[in-house]
């Protein structure tokens, strides 16, 4: 057991698979209490109770609830320190493609939502002593792709809105900050990752020449949660091996390739 962040509460929507599993077990483990939260309870509850946090059900999308779980956990707690946001889902769709049912539930999680929790959560920490926020964005959100309009937009967006949340509750000694991943495997991402063809072309452009894993993101949080990173705010950290550096793979990639190496098909 470590003692980064002894006796903090933590809240962490999505926080019981992906990345949101590696971040909980590793804020438990440096001596926080874990508010474990998303939209299935049962889960919630079942991480919650492994890691002796708490569970709760809550959509990131619900102004309504979030303002209520919030005002739960400083009535059961006293005060929130740490606030990590790992709700999102991806729709890969051209922009010729998009319709109303695509493109706003994209938007409405990676950045209504995500204003929201970053709302709750700095707005409960202003009352106190302040605390750390953390937004997971993507590298799609600085590499441009196919694709990802509605994703990737709605991401440099928050990226964007997250240097002036950092203006604004700099004050009250709450910090506003980022992760942009690139691509990891968790529930999300599962099916991309039976493409070994596209796997292997996202590692060749990787300067690092490997894939990240839940824990690299976990990491970073962790170090933005804790007094260590106390005087970073409004910055949005790249956890990517260096693949920002380069470009992500493109259809003339792919096809190059499997031409060099067919058993990837």
């Amino acid at each position: 057991m470590g003692t980064r962040l002894a006796g903090k509460v933590a809240v962490v929507i999505g926080g019981a698979s992906g990345f949101g599993l590696a971040t909980s077990e590793l804020f438990a483990s440096e001596g926080a209490h874990v508010i474990v939260a998303g939209r299935r309870a049962e889960l919630a509850n079942e991480v919650a109770e492994s890691i002796g946090g708490t569970g709760v059900a809550c959509d990131i999308t619900n102004y309504d609830q979030l303002n209520t779980v919030t005002d739960e956990i400083m009535a059961t707690h006293g005060h929130i320190d740490v606030g990590v946001n790992y709700a999102g889902f991806q729709e890969n769709t051209p922009i010729r493609d998009l319709t109303p049912e695509i493109l706003e539930p994209m938007v409405n999680v990676q950045f209504n939502g995500a204003l929201y929790f970053i709302r709750a959560m700095g707005n409960a920490m202003s009352a106190g002593d302040g605390g750390s926020i953390i937004s997971t964005s993507s590298l799609t959100a600085q590499n441009p792709s196919s694709g990802h309009s509605a994703y990737a937009g709605a991401k440099a967006g928050l990226e964007y809105a997250t240097q002036i949340a950092a203006v604004e509750y700099g004050a009250d000694n709450v910090r506003v900050n980022a992760i942009a991943a690139h691509l990891i495997e968790t529930p999300m991402t599962a099916e991309i990752f039976q493409r070994k063809l596209l796997i292997q072309a996202v590692e060749n452009q990787t300067p690092l020449g490997r894939m990240g894993h839940v824990s690299d993101i976990a990491n970073c949080a962790l170090f933005l949660a804790s007094d260590e990173s106390g005087y970073i705010s409004g910055e949005t950290i790249r956890v990517d091996g260096g693949a920002f550096t380069q470009k992500l793979p493109t259809p003339t990639d792919l096809a190059l390739l499997a031409k060099a190496h067919p058993e990837l098909l």
